[in-house]
C-alpha cells in the first residue's frame, strides 16, 4: 500500500507539472495569432476510375486491391477524421496542409467536401505530375488565412546539379518522379513560400536512390534561395515525405538543415525534427526501425524572426518545435505491428486503417 501510495503521488506530481507547463504555454500564446502548418502522406488515395495515363490498375474495383467505392469512401472518411482530430487538438484548422500520394485533383475535391471537414473551406493547389506510379503532391489551404499569389510545379531534373550521378544519361532521361510543388502567398501580410515534396523512394538501389533524394533537396534549396533573393524577408517552409531522415545528406547537406535554431543563417534551414529523431520519435516504422521521413524545415526568417513577425511556437515541454501526431486511433493496438501506424492495407488485405505515416506539423505564431 505504501508503494502504491508513493507511485500515485509521483504520478500526480508529474501530471500537475504537465498541466502547469501547458497552462504556461497557453498563457504565453494568449492573444497571439497561431497558425498550423503541416504535412500528411495519405497513402495511396486513389479514386475507383481507370485513368489510362496513370498506373492505377491496382486501385480499381477489379484490380489487385479490389478498390471498390465502399473502400474509397472509407478511406476519405478516415483521412477527414485525422484532419478533424488535429483541428480539435489545436483549436483551429490547418492554415496550410501539404499532402502526398494522391492520384489527382478529384480525390482532393472529394476529401475537402467530406462532412467532417467541409466547414474548413479548404482550397486546393495541385498539378498533374509525371510520376510513373501515378501519385502527386498538393497543398490544401484556408483562403481566410493564406492569400494565394502564385504557384509552380518544379520538375525533377538532373541539369545543373553538383552531384556526380551513378545513373547513365539514358537512365536519367527515363526516370520520372513527382514534381516539387511551390506555393507563394501571404499570411497576415507576410510573404510565405511553401514547398511540398515526395522525394524518390528507397527502392531500387541504395546509392542511386540516395543521390535522387539528394538532388531533390538540392532542387528545393536552389529554388528557395532564389525566392529569398526575390522577396527579402520571405518565410519559407519545405515539407514532405522526404524518404530520408532529417540527418541524411538530402536534408542536412543539400537542403542545409541544421538542428540548432540559433545557428541558422540565411543560407541554412532549421530542421526541428532532428532533435526529435535523436530522442526516439518516429513518423513511420519499417522492419521495427522508426524514422522521421515526414519533415518540415524552415528558413532563418521563420526560425529567428524579426520582432513583430511570425516565428515558431514551442510544442513540447522539452523544447521541440515539431509535432508528430500519433493518437491511439492512428496506431495498431495489437498483433505483429502493434505500436506502428494503422494503415489501409496489411499483407495485401484491406484493414480499413489510415496511413503508414503519421502526420507532422509546426505552429507559427506572432
Amino acid at each position: 500500500m505504501v508503494v502504491k501510495s508513493y507511485l500515485m503521488k509521483k504520478i500526480l506530481v508529474v501530471f500537475a507539472a504537465l498541466l502547469l507547463f501547458c497552462a504556461g504555454l497557453d498563457a504565453q500564446n494568449k492573444g497571439k495569432k497561431n497558425y498550423v502548418i503541416g504535412f500528411y502522406n495519405l497513402e495511396n488515395l486513389f479514386d475507383t476510375y481507370n485513368d489510362p495515363v496513370k498506373n492505377d490498375e491496382e486501385f480499381l474495383p477489379e484490380g489487385k486491391n479490389k478498390w471498390t467505392e465502399a473502400k474509397y469512401q472509407k478511406k476519405l472518411q478516415n483521412m477527414a477524421k485525422v484532419i478533424r482530430s488535429m483541428k480539435e487538438e489545436n483549436g483551429a484548422w490547418h492554415a496550410l496542409l501539404g499532402v502526398s500520394e494522391i492520384e489527382n485533383r478529384l480525390v482532393l475535391e472529394d476529401l475537402v467536401m467530406e462532412p467532417q471537414i467541409a466547414e474548413a473551406n479548404y482550397q486546393i493547389i495541385h498539378y498533374d505530375g509525371p510520376d510513373r506510379r501515378g501519385v502527386d503532391v498538393a497543398l490544401l489551404y484556408k483562403p481566410e488565412v493564406f492569400k494565394y499569389i502564385e504557384s509552380e510545379s518544379i520538375p525533377f531534373t538532373f541539369e545543373g546539379s553538383s552531384i556526380d550521378f551513378v545513373m547513365t544519361k539514358d537512365q536519367q532521361d527515363y526516370f520520372k518522379t513527382r514534381d516539387i510543388l511551390m506555393v507563394h502567398g501571404t499570411i497576415d501580410g507576410e510573404h510565405f513560400a511553401v514547398y511540398v515534396a515526395h522525394l524518390p523512394s528507397r527502392a531500387g538501389g541504395k546509392k542511386g536512390g540516395n543521390q535522387l533524394r539528394d538532388r531533390g533537396g538540392e532542387i528545393m534549396y536552389d529554388h528557395a534561395m532564389m525566392m529569398q533573393k526575390k522577396y527579402p524577408g520571405i518565410k519559407i517552409v519545405c515539407m514532405g515525405d522526404m524518404n530520408d531522415n532529417p540527418t541524411d545528406p538530402s536534408m542536412a547537406q543539400y537542403l542545409h538543415g541544421l538542428e540548432n535554431k540559433e545557428a541558422v543563417t540565411d543560407e541554412y534551414f532549421y530542421s526541428p525534427f532532428i532533435s526529435m529523431l535523436k530522442a526516439g520519435f518516429g513518423s513511420l516504422a519499417y522492419q521495427g526501425v522508426w524514422s522521421i521521413y515526414d519533415l518540415l524545415l524552415v528558413n532563418n526568417a521563420l526560425a529567428n524572426p524579426q520582432p513583430g513577425t511570425f516565428g515558431l511556437r514551442q510544442l513540447h515541454k522539452k523544447g521541440y518545435y515539431g509535432r508528430i501526431y500519433n493518437p491511439s486511433f492512428l496506431t495498431n493496438q495489437q498483433g505483429q505491428y502493434k505500436g506502428t501506424p494503422f494503415r489501409t492495407f496489411s499483407n495485401g488485405s484491406f484493414i480499413g486503417g489510415y496511413s503508414d505515416h503519421y502526420p507532422t506539423y509546426i505552429v507559427i505564431t506572432k
